[in-house]
């Protein structure tokens, strides 16, 4: 069988990589990958040490959107190209990103099974691009692999059939629970991470420290949002915690262009790291490292539960609702007092728990061994 995979950004490879080493672990004699890389984020890090880190291979397509009038036209158009060119079985997508919607659509346009990881996922935001992509790939897809209960019941409520059976189609979807790939990640590199990793020692990083990190538009792109965010790691900073931002350059222009003195006393503050973006093992090494995990990322929410470590949502909502139901996380949006407020909570919980939400750590095996099936 010949699949087809397309993702878009960095988050994406490195969550492909739990299929692509499954693929080669354990079914290189029935499965055949096919990776294509839609440029749709560029990342300094997408470097030949990104790939050599995580043990694999650059993508076979990589696109180049640069001068696109329309990003999703010209996507789609060159991605069905390349599956012509390949005549793949199956195409693979991850997520929530335009990439993903583009390849789902291009999947479905030329009639191939669509499979979809990082099903049933909502927020139910209807303002975010993501959450649109998430519904429209979901619609589109043969085979959806939910990773939790909770987007199961999404998925049910939604009209989907959770009890179909086989043969399944884009008519009679598949509907399975796999658990998350992210979490099988978290497993392999997090070991990896404390042998290889010396990002504490190189920048002399305390025993104690909160970890936070800052990307999504909304926060960045928004002045009075980012104002809050900034404010509130200076409060923090005021009162003797150490904070660790791994600051993107694209964050780090818009806090100096729209509040460069509440930056420079950031900068200038004694309690406060800044590093520059960091690489994957390095920021697993952060993460099981840090007292608390303060972020707007999804994956590092995650991330945050996987490592049985706290976490302040710079979101009014998060996908991972299971995360804040069980008290693991805190929904903050950008608001210092209530982002100061939910730190100072969760470093005095002691009686934190973490069930298994996303599975055995085994939803590579899951999803390689179902997609097999649909020969």
């Amino acid at each position: 069988m010949k699949i087809f995979t397309v993702i878009g950004a960095r988050p994406q490879f490195i969550k492909s990589v739990a299929i692509s080493r499954m693929i080669a672990e354990q079914f290189s004699d029935q499965i055949q990958e096919v990776v294509l890389h839609t440029g749709q984020h560029y990342d300094q890090n997408m470097s030949g040490i990104f790939f050599s880190e995580l043990n694999i291979s650059p993508p076979d397509y990589q696109l180049d959107l640069t001068g696109a009038q329309n990003r999703m036209v010209k996507m789609k158009s060159e991605i069905k190209a390349a599956i012509e060119n390949e005549s793949p079985d199956v195409l693979l997508v991850y997520g929530d990103t335009d990439s993903t919607l583009a390849g789902a659509q291009s999947g479905d346009d030329l009639g191939i099974h669509v499979v979809h990881v990082e099903a049933g996922l909502r927020s139910f935001n209807d303002a975010m691009p993501e959450e649109h992509n998430r519904v429209e790939t979901d619609k589109l897809s043969t085979l959806l692999f939910v990773p939790t209960n909770v987007g199961m019941d999404n998925l049910r409520d939604e009209g989907f059939l959770l009890e179909n059976k086989r043969p399944f189609s884009k008519n009679n979807p598949g509907v399975l629970q796999s658990g998350d790939i992210m979490y099988d990640n978290a497993l392999r590199f997090g070991a990896i991470a404390e042998k290889s990793s010396d990002i504490l020692q190189k920048h002399e990083i305390p025993n104690e420290y909160l970890l936070a990190t800052v990307h999504r538009n909304y926060n960045t792109d928004n002045p009075e949002r980012l104002l809050e965010i900034m404010n509130a790691f200076l409060d923090l900073a005021e009162e003797g915690h150490t904070i660790v931002i791994p600051l993107h350059p694209r964050t780090k222009k818009m806090m100096k262009k729209t509040h460069g003195t509440v930056y420079d006393a950031l900068k200038q503050h004694p309690k406060l790291i800044e590093l520059p973006p960091v690489s994957f093992l390095d920021i697993i090494s952060l993460e099981k490292n840090a007292q608390i995990i303060i972020t707007d990322s999804g994956g590092m929410q995650k991330e945050a539960f996987f490592f049985q470590k706290p976490c302040v949502i710079l979101r009014e909502e998060t996908e991972w609702v299971e995360l804040v139901e069980n008290g693991n996380a805190i929904l903050c949006g950008a608001d210092k007092e209530k982002i100061r407020s939910a730190t100072q909570k969760l470093l005095s919980t002691n009686d934190l728990t973490y069930p298994p939400f996303y599975g055995n750590g085994n939803a590579a095996y899951f999803i390689c061994s179902e997609i097999l099936k649909l020969k």
